[in-house]
C-alpha cells in the first residue's frame, strides 16, 4: 500500500478518543446511517455513548421505526436527524413531533435551508420538544478526524445534545461553535459551503491553467509542491494531491460538478442583505457551466468533492453525466 493510501486507511487516532473522556456518557437515536450518519454513530460509540441508529436500509438499522427508537431512549431524548434536506426531513420531524415527549430534543444535522429552521423549531415547540440545527463538515474523512460542528438553539437545548458534540468534534480547542440561535448553525454551514466553492474554484483554474502551458512538465508535483511553507497550503490543497496521485491529469473524468444547493442559498441570502460576493457567486456559474461542455476545471472540483465528501464522479464514458448531488454532509446524508 502507498504511503497515500495509508493516508486515507489509517484507524481513528488516540486523541479522538481522549476529546471525549471529560463528557458525560449519554443515550441518543441517529436517523440517517449513510455515508456521514454511519460514521458519526461509530465516532459517538467509540466516545462511549450509546447510539441507536435507524435507517430505511434494515442492513443497517438498529431498530426497524421511529417508534421503536423513540421507545428505546430514556427521557429525556436526544434524536438527531441525518436525512436530505427538504421534504425528507420535513417528514421525518413531522413523524418525531407525534412520538417525543416535552423536555426532548430533536437535532438536525442534515443540510437544511436556515429558512426552514425556525418552522421546524415551532412545530416541534407545540409538543414541548426543543429543536437545535447543526451544520456538519468533515465529510467522509469525519470518522478519523472528526466534524467541524456549528450548531443553533437555545443554551438549555444544546447543553442536553452536547456530549454528542464533543464526541463529534475534532481533538483541541477549536472546531465546534454554538453560533447563535436556531437556524445561526445552518447558515453559518451555508456561508462555510458557498467559501469552499469558491476555494475549490480558485485550484481548479489554477490547475487548468498549468496544464495548458508546455513550460511545466509535472503539474501535480507543482501543486505538492504548495504543500508545505505556501500561503495556500490546507486540507483542500493536500485532497487535490491526493486526487492528482490517482489520476495525475484527471483523464479518467468527465468535467462536471453539481452543486448542492447551499451555494444557491449563499448567493441568495447575499442579495437579501447587499453583501456582494462575486468569488462565491462567480464560483456557482462555474458549476453550471460544466453541465454545457467537458470543462477542465471542473474535472479537479468532482475530484475534490469526491475526496472530501464521497460524491460520485462520472467518468468520460458516462454519457448521463450526473454527479450525485448533496454537500460533505452527504445523504444517507456532505455532504
Amino acid at each position: 500500500m502507498s504511503r497515500h493510501a495509508r493516508a486515507r486507511h489509517r484507524t481513528v487516532p488516540e486523541p479522538a478518543a481522549r476529546n471525549v473522556k471529560e463528557s458525560p456518557q449519554m443515550e441518543l437515536g441517529l436517523i440517517g446511517l449513510g455515508k456521514m450518519g454511519g460514521n458519526m454513530r461509530e465516532r459517538m460509540r467509540r466516545a462511549g455513548h450509546t447510539v441507536i441508529g435507524y435507517d430505511r436500509n434494515p442492513e443497517l438499522a438498529d431498530v426497524h421505526s421511529l417508534r421503536e427508537l423513540v421507545d428505546a431512549l430514556p427521557g429525556p431524548r436526544v434524536v438527531w436527524v441525518m436525512v436530505p434536506a427538504g421534504e425528507p426531513t420535513q417528514a421525518t420531524i413531522d413523524e418525531l413531533a407525534q412520538l417525543l415527549s416535552p423536555g426532548d430534543v430533536v437535532v438536525d444535522g442534515g443540510n437544511s435551508r436556515w429558512t426552514d429552521d425556525e418552522k421546524h423549531a415551532a412545530e416541534l415547540a407545540e409538543r414541548g420538544v426543543g429543536f437545535v440545527d447543526c451544520g456538519v463538515s468533515g465529510g467522509v474523512w469525519g470518522l478519523e478526524n472528526g466534524y467541524a460542528l456549528m450548531y443553533g438553539g437555545s443554551a438549555e437545548d444544546v447543553a442536553k445534545v452536547q456530549p454528542a458534540f464533543d464526541a463529534l468534534k475534532p481533538e483541541g480547542e477549536f472546531g465546534s461553535v454554538h453560533a447563535g440561535k436556531v437556524g445561526a448553525g445552518h447558515f453559518a454551514k451555508m456561508v462555510h459551503n458557498g467559501i469552499e466553492y469558491a476555494m475549490m474554484q480558485a485550484f481548479a483554474e489554477g490547475w487548468e491553467l498549468l496544464e495548458a502551458v508546455d513550460s511545466v512538465t509535472d503539474v501535480r508535483e507543482v501543486f505538492r509542491s504548495w504543500q508545505q511553507g505556501t500561503v495556500i497550503r490546507s486540507w483542500l490543497l493536500d485532497l487535490a494531491v491526493n486526487a492528482l496521485d490517482d489520476d495525475q491529469h484527471l483523464g479518467r473524468l468527465r468535467g462536471f460538478a453539481q452543486d448542492s444547493g447551499e451555494g444557491r442559498w449563499t448567493v441568495e441570502a447575499a442579495i437579501d442583505h447587499a453583501v456582494p460576493l462575486p468569488a462565491i457567486t462567480a464560483s456557482l456559474f462555474a458549476r453550471f457551466a460544466s453541465r454545457q461542455d467537458d470543462s477542465p476545471q471542473m474535472k479537479m472540483i468532482a475530484a475534490l468533492r469526491n475526496q472530501f465528501g464521497g460524491h460520485a464522479v462520472t467518468s468520460k464514458s458516462d454519457h448521463l453525466g450526473a454527479d450525485a448531488p448533496g454537500a460533505d454532509v452527504a445523504p444517507p446524508v456532505g455532504g
